[in-house]
């Protein structure tokens, strides 16, 4: 009854909608502790009202009485009390219920594993209370407010000490999530008998936290599989239809790509509409938990931020860290990263939008949290480009590990030597592929600007330490002039490639200067 009340019809209960209410009106209300269900099955009257009443909304819904035979207690008391012995069976009455009622509010104890597990255990709770309630109103004393509060007040304290303990087992969010429908159900049936619920919603709060957890834990899973799935390549477009759909995916604009031919490219990768989209999915299943819960629109905009800011600080940014520092990852990569961290930063305020689309609380209200979500992008891009200067210069360790100079060689050779024509060889490639990457103007400009600059002058000044190193060997004791003009023709190598523009932007010979201290020596 409540479930309807509270249009919960299903979310539960997990089963078809006919037959919901009078399987939950059983299930209610005959509680499995009054030995009376067993020996007084309903009568046909009864059965009829529910026949009925599935034909019929607006039919009289059967109660406590209809569904178990109270006949037993009121003759009891009766008797007792034409005996004169009325408190004698009080007493009794009282102190049997007391002892079922320990028994009621003792948990399965793999009640967590399944929703059934919990539901039973509430079923047999509201069952206890039902019974108790309308003997309250039919009986004239044989229980008393005073005892029914006393004995909710320890049914709410067990109650809640047996969920704190089970729900921390639970790792599934979906679980999670129905129990919370569960307790939202149970505590307006019994608020609906007068009891107070609001420390169920309390625990609610605590349960929420613990909600977000899993979920964490499940989109950290799930952003782990679309970044090693990704191709690291720009996403191809064929027609119209496929571009109207990543732009409907993602908030993307650019003009200049619009008035494109087909076929054409965006500028980023798989991973930045899938992870985007991912992101809008955990902010709806935060929402989900809010339902129901009796919070203001402020305090519901202000637990899916915080949620959201932790999943992007702390799940997407360690997953976005894993990658950009696993084994083999490759400068194609590297860059790829570089320019779908910048995209995913842009579309922040587009989150931002929607959680207040969601929530109608707007971004300037004055404890409104913010979304964290540029640091982790930028921070991600930071390390992408670290990365990438790195990997440079493990590469020209690896070609000058092949340099074999005869210091004593008495002619030089007629040009310069061949593991650095291939190094050279080696950076003119690598800087192509920065100069030639996919996307808007700004991009474009950051990217093979900004981290193309800094990654070619990182690596000439690399380069330039490591030969002046070679030179300056100490079991170098001898030098030729043959040996020193070979050395000589590689240096002048170095300087035609700074001097030849691998990356546009520089300024007149600054790059050259990287080579100025070799040169001199």
């Amino acid at each position: 009854q409540a479930q309807q009340q509270r249009n919960l019809d299903n979310i539960v209960s997990q089963q078809p909608r006919i037959g919901a209410a009078k399987k939950s009106r059983k299930e209610f209300s005959a509680s499995s502790e009054l030995e009376v269900k067993n020996t007084s099955p309903m009568s046909e009257q009864d059965s009829g009202i529910l026949d009925v009443e599935d034909e019929d909304e607006e039919e009289e819904v059967p109660g406590a009485q209809d569904l178990v035979d109270f006949s037993p207690v009121y003759r009891c008391l009766h008797i007792y009390s034409v005996l004169g012995a009325r408190e004698t069976f009080e007493s009794y009455y009282r102190k049997q219920r007391r002892k079922q009622a320990r028994l009621v509010l003792q948990p399965p104890s793999n009640m967590h594993e399944t929703l059934d597990g919990y539901r039973k255990y509430f079923n047999q709770i509201v069952g206890f209370f039902v019974v108790e309630d309308h003997i309250l109103h039919t009986t004239q004393g044989l229980v008393n407010r005073a005892y029914i509060d006393e004995l909710w007040e320890m049914a709410l304290s067990k109650t809640i000490a047996a969920l704190r303990t089970h729900s921390s087992y639970c790792s599934d969010p979906g679980l999670v999530l129905d129990l919370k429908n569960l307790i939202v159900l149970f505590a307006d049936t019994l608020q609906g008998y007068g009891f107070p619920v609001n420390q169920l919603f309390d625990l609610l709060l605590e349960i929420q936290e613990q909600y977000s957890e899993t979920l964490l834990k499940k989109w950290a899973g799930l952003f782990r599989n679309i970044l090693d799935s990704d191709n690291y390549s720009p996403i191809p477009v064929s027609d119209e239809e496929v571009y109207k759909k990543i732009v409907g995916q993602f908030p993307f604009q650019d003009a200049e790509l619009e008035k494109q031919p087909f076929p054409k490219k965006f500028p980023f990768s798989e991973f930045v509409p899938k992870v985007y989209n991912q992101i809008k999915e955990f902010i709806y299943a935060c929402l989900k938990f809010s339902e129901d819960l009796h919070l203001s629109s402020t305090e519901v905009d202000d637990m899916i931020r915080k949620s959201t800011n932790l999943l992007l600080t702390r799940t997407l940014s360690n997953c976005l860290q894993n990658i950009i520092k696993r084994k083999n990852v490759g400068l194609t990569e590297l860059v790829q990263i570089i320019i779908n961290t910048t995209h995913l930063e842009k579309s922040c305020r587009f989150l931002e939008e929607f959680i207040t689309n969601i929530t109608n609380v707007l971004p300037e209200t004055v404890h409104t949290t913010k979304l964290y979500g540029t640091t982790t992008f930028k921070d991600a891009r930071h390390a992408a480009e670290e990365e990438i200067y790195t990997n440079l210069n493990q590469k020209i360790d690896q070609f000058l590990q092949l340099a074999d100079y005869d210091w004593m060689a008495l002619e030089p050779g007629s040009r310069a030597s061949d593991y650095l024509v291939d190094l050279i060889g080696f950076l003119r490639s690598t800087f192509a592929v920065f100069t030639h990457l996919p996307g808007e103007v700004d991009v474009h400009s950051t990217m093979s600007g900004k981290v193309a600059q800094t990654a070619c002058m990182s690596a000439c000044k690399h380069l330039s330490t490591s030969l002046l190193q070679l030179l300056l060997e100490a079991e170098v004791r001898q030098l030729s002039l043959g040996a020193l003009h070979q050395f000589n023709l590689d240096v002048e190598e170095c300087e035609q490639f700074a001097r030849s523009g691998p990356v546009p932007g520089f300024q007149g010979d600054t790059l050259q200067l990287a080579f100025i201290d070799l040169r001199q020596v």
